[in-house]
C-alpha cells in the first residue's frame, strides 16, 4: 500500500461552496500530511492500536479537519471550514 488522502463522505459533500483557492490549499496541506504520516508510521498497514484523533488545522484562513488512518495509510479529510 501506498499512503494517499481522500474526502470523506465524498467530495463534493465536503467540498460544497469552498471557494477554488482554499481548495488548493486545503489539497496542498493534504499532500503535506500524507508525507508527515508517511515517515511517522513507515509500515501504517501493521500498526497496532487506535489511531489517531481528529485534528483541525487553519488553511489559508479556513479550516481542515482531518484524522489519520494508519492501518489503511490513509489520512482523511472530512470537514472544511472556507474563509469568510
Amino acid at each position: 500500500m501506498t499512503w494517499s488522502w481522500e474526502y470523506l463522505p465524498s467530495e463534493q459533500h465536503v467540498t460544497a461552496g469552498c471557494p477554488a483557492g482554499f481548495l488548493t490549499a486545503v489539497e496542498e496541506r493534504a499532500a503535506e500530511l500524507v508525507r508527515a504520516a508517511e515517515v511517522l508510521y513507515l509500515d501504517g498497514t501493521s500498526y497496532q492500536g487506535s489511531g489517531e484523533p481528529m485534528r483541525h488545522l487553519d488553511v489559508a484562513g479556513g479550516l481542515l479537519a482531518y484524522y489519520v488512518v494508519p492501518r489503511l495509510e490513509l489520512v482523511v479529510v472530512c470537514q472544511l471550514t472556507p474563509p469568510v
